[in-house]
């Protein structure tokens, strides 16, 4: 090698919460930045990466107003670099949306600072996606900088720092992998003379030994590091120590394109990143970690991504308000929960808990805004409504399609009656008015045409009508769960039912209750003594016995990483079960199984639950209703599928083919590779006609055995944050806290699903996500209990994603229309077309970040927009 380049990148990787809360950790960034900017600023020398997201930027405004101008000056200079996220998440748990809209908000704050790093900074997630080649593409990022999940230095991209990673997308991009001691690697240069001139030259030997080029990165920082307090004096000494290369500070992504401009024959590495070499530690344990929380956040971005953008979008393009800031607001609360300590679960009970309040946060947003958009896309005022009298009202259940294609069938949704309204004040000689409540009843269509109907539920409940210029309405209802069969609406697009006289209707298929078993034409699924489930398909003659059987087995380890304790005996559910019966059919048939489990070194775990099967579907759906009450245990539902092969994992914009790990603690002395694995949606194995999905609603657990079984993580019970005595993992990964919170006790809810299927399946690429769609993005029904008769106009929606293979990801409002993404799910290029039911006026093809706009060409009068996919292809379209 020619004499190096050594690039002196100083920089701090900043937990925004971790062991402490964000208070805590927040006084000390105003801290540091106030000296860095004062400093810098003030002329002195040097250049300082802030970790890769503006959310930190954020927080100091926030606190520092008065410096913006400075800070801007520094950002806009380049020497601070910020971006290009907004936080530094894991990027295995968050949706493949959620990373779309980190980049974006990082983005959009870099481009109001001035200036943003063009290098995809991952110094400390828990592994990488195969899509991660493509956001950062996506974007405008030419490289990528990563450490854990790469693997070992030997084993890697020739033994050299530099590489090409081709993702799941085919899209390739410049890797840099950080050393062993990763982002900490020149730390010790930060100090005296003497410590620098003693630290350099094993620094020097270990850095230039994996230098691909000349180039050479020097990492000056560590977690929570203040800036150098003299960049001058730290270049002079490293010069001095060094002696022969050249010796500059350098913005991380200078380097990264002087090294790619040198380097020659660089080693391509393809798909995920995960890794578990002993060196880094990957810490993949954290995927089981504090999993209700995760679950939460799953059903968040679901919210988020399919119900309350699109409804937005829709509104916005039918001349409703522009709801963007506030879905930016709702997007900023929830990307924040997913900083990798955060979403991973390993930090301190008070920094979950201020995550839970923003999950709180985003739901409050969320719901909000669909409630708005749903308004204005049919018309319906809350306030004019109060206005009129009662017999003018005509209650409606409104249905909309969130899959971008048409369907129907069955579906189940709540409908209120009134009975009582509820007074709030002084009383004042008021007397609350009195309804009748629910009468037999039936829904029918404009046309008046009664709809399939059975009675599910009845409750006495409360609700609260909302108005911009009224006090809320609450009444005493009567809350009626109904399963309907509701008539095929096109993609995106509304229905609406009315409440009629009672009407005798048939169904053309049903769903009935044997016993313990829920029969329909396609599945017969039966409880069993212990609460699992036998599957039989109808259609292939396959049985599947004891599925989503309970089993907990002892786990000796900390938020970071699973460990069995000595001698583990896991124990397995046996019942016996109490069994109910919920619903008969002929729509919709469902079964409740109550018992109580006993766990490992004492301590139980009371269990609901409640299966049930739709007479249009093979779907099960499941809900384990699981009350934790013991510690130090890891409950896991298994599914013995008996097919050796290997599975097919959900994963951010495409899915993962995995094969099982097998791996014992002592086989790799730093850490034990995992043997569970993530998923997003969904996990399936086949071979021949014999196959099973697993569905969920977002991100989850599992683990595929050598033997054929697919075990679902409900829960990982353990006390503390981190342990410096386990098998698994010698040495401590994080500062030794107390974590009672994550023993997760108490309640919580696992929403599953089952579906059969064969081999042959999986290769269309979108059969997984459409039976994922049917389960967990149904047709939705919204009652509007106080909508004027003849007041509420159906908007004429039909959005329909066409093409074999092509994923709905996502529907967003924008400036001058809505934007449109898809992914093709199969391996192969395909063709697609999106199809409006109203012409649009234009269409470009662009980048994840909306940049690099293409034009499309619009067809039949503007009701079609044509593009190709190629494999694993992500295709983002804006349409005015």
């Amino acid at each position: 090698m020619t004499t190096p380049v050594f690039h002196l990148i100083c920089h701090t990787h900043w937990d925004r919460e971790w062991y402490l809360p964000r208070a805590a950790f927040h006084v000390r960034l105003v801290q540091l930045l106030d000296e860095l900017v004062t400093r810098l600023a003030g002329g002195a020398e040097g250049v300082f990466l802030l970790d890769g997201q503006t959310v930190l930027v954020e927080d100091y405004l926030r606190t520092r107003p008065d410096l913006e101008a400075p800070l801007r000056f520094l950002v806009r200079e380049g020497r601070l670099q910020v971006g290009p996220w907004y936080v530094l998440p894991d990027e295995l748990i968050p949706s493949g949306e959620s990373l779309v809209r980190n980049l974006q908000l990082g983005r959009a704050d870099a481009a109001r600072l001035g200036r943003r790093l063009d290098v995809l900074y991952s110094p400390d997630a828990f592994g990488h996606p195969a899509c991660l080649p493509a956001l950062a593409a996506g974007f405008g990022l030419f490289a990528i900088v990563a450490w854990r999940g790469v693997g070992s230095p030997d084993a890697v991209l020739g033994g050299k720092d530099l590489g090409r990673w081709r993702g799941s997308t085919g899209q390739a991009v410049h890797l840099f992998r950080l050393p062993i001691s990763g982002y900490e690697v020149g730390a010790a240069l930060a100090g005296p003379a003497d410590r620098v001139a003693s630290a350099w030259n094993e620094i020097r030997r270990s850095l230039v030994a994996l230098a691909a080029t000349r180039h050479v990165a020097v990492f000056i920082g560590a977690d929570h590091h203040a800036a150098p307090t003299d960049f001058g004096a730290l270049r002079e000494w490293v010069v001095a120590a060094e002696g022969k290369g050249t010796v500059r500070f350098s913005r991380l992504d200078e380097f990264c394109a002087a090294a790619a401009a040198e380097a020659r024959d660089l080693v391509e590495i393809g798909g995920e990143l995960r890794t578990a070499s002993g060196d880094p530690w990957i810490l993949q344990g954290v995927h089981g970690t504090r999993a209700p929380a995760k679950r939460r956040n799953a059903l968040l971005e679901l919210w988020l991504e399919r119900v309350a953008e699109p409804l937005a979008a829709l509104a916005g393009t039918h001349g409703g308000r522009d709801r963007r800031p506030l879905l930016e607001q709702a997007w900023r609360t929830l990307v924040q929960c997913h900083f990798h300590d955060t979403i991973g679960g390993c930090t301190s009970d008070a920094v979950a808990a201020a995550a839970a309040a923003r999950w709180d946060a985003v739901e409050a947003y969320g719901r909000e805004i669909a409630s708005a958009a749903w308004h204005e896309l049919v018309g319906h005022d809350p306030d004019a409504a109060r206005e009129v009298a009662v017999d003018h009202l005509q209650p409606t259940l409104l249905l909309w399609n969130p899959a971008a294609r048409a369907r129907g069938g069955v579906i189940v949704a709540d409908v209120t009656f009134f009975r009582q309204s509820v007074l709030v004040g002084p009383p004042g000689g008021r007397t609350p008015r009195v309804g009748e409540g629910v009468r037999p009843f039936s829904l029918r269509t404009a046309l008046g045409h009664p709809v399939a109907l059975q009675i599910l539920d009845r409750r006495i409940g409360q609700e609260r009508l909302e108005a911009a210029r009224h006090y809320p309405a609450q009444a005493m209802v009567d809350v009626v769960r109904v399963a309907l069969r509701v008539p095929t609406l096109p993609g995106l697009g509304f229905g609406a039912l009315v409440p009629g006289p009672p009407a005798e209707t048939s169904a053309p298929e049903a769903v009935e209750v044997h016993a313990r078993s829920l029969v329909n034409r396609f599945v017969v699924v039966t409880l069993d003594s212990s609460g699992a489930l036998t599957l039989f398909d109808r259609r292939t003659g396959e049985r599947w016995l004891d599925l989503l059987r309970l089993e907990s087995g002892g786990d000796a380890g900390d938020t970071y990483t699973y460990c069995p304790p000595a001698r583990d005996r896991p124990t397995r559910s046996r019942g016996p079960v109490r069994v109910r019966r919920l619903a008969a059919g002929p729509l919709v048939a469902a079964l409740e199984a109550r018992w109580t489990m006993r766990v490992p070194r004492g301590g139980r775990v009371e269990v609901r639950h409640t299966i049930s099967l739709h007479a249009d579907s093979p779907v099960v759906r499941c809900i384990l209703d699981v009350a934790n009450q013991a510690t130090n245990h890891r409950l896991r539902a298994r599914l013995p599928t008996g097919i050796r092969t290997i599975a097919i994992a959900g994963a951010a914009f495409g899915s993962e083919r995995r094969r099982p790990v097998t791996a014992s603690p002592g086989d790799s002395p730093n850490e034990t590779p995992v043997r569970t694995a993530p998923a997003h949606r969904f996990v399936a194995v086949a071979q021949a006609d014999r196959g099973l999905a697993l569905l969920a609603p977002g991100f989850f657990e599992y683990e595929y055995t050598p033997r054929g079984d697919l075990l679902f993580t409900v829960l990982r019970a353990v006390g503390q944050l981190s342990r410096d005595d386990l098998p698994t993992r010698p040495g401590h990964a994080g500062w030794p806290t107390l974590t009672p919170g994550a023993q997760c006790l108490g309640p919580t809810r696992v929403e599953l699903a089952l579906a059969p299927l064969r081999e042959r399946d999986l290769s269309r690429g979108d059969l997984l996500t459409a039976l994922w769609e049917h389960a967990f993005t149904p047709i939705r029904g919204y009652w509007v209990r106080d909508a004027i008769a003849g007041g509420l106009t159906l908007p004429p929606v039909d959005v329909t994603l066409e093409g074999g293979g092509l994923v709905l990801s996502s529907v967003a409002p924008a400036a001058d229309g809505m934007v449109l993404r898809c992914y093709n799910a199969t391996d192969r290029p395909t063709s697609g077309a999106w199809r409006f039911g109203e012409a649009v006026r234009g269409a470009r093809r662009t980048r994840l970040d909306g940049e690099a706009a293409v034009p499309l060409v619009l067809e039949e009068g503007g009701r079609r927009v044509r593009f190709t996919a190629a494999a694993g292809e992500i295709v983002t379209v804006a349409v005015q």
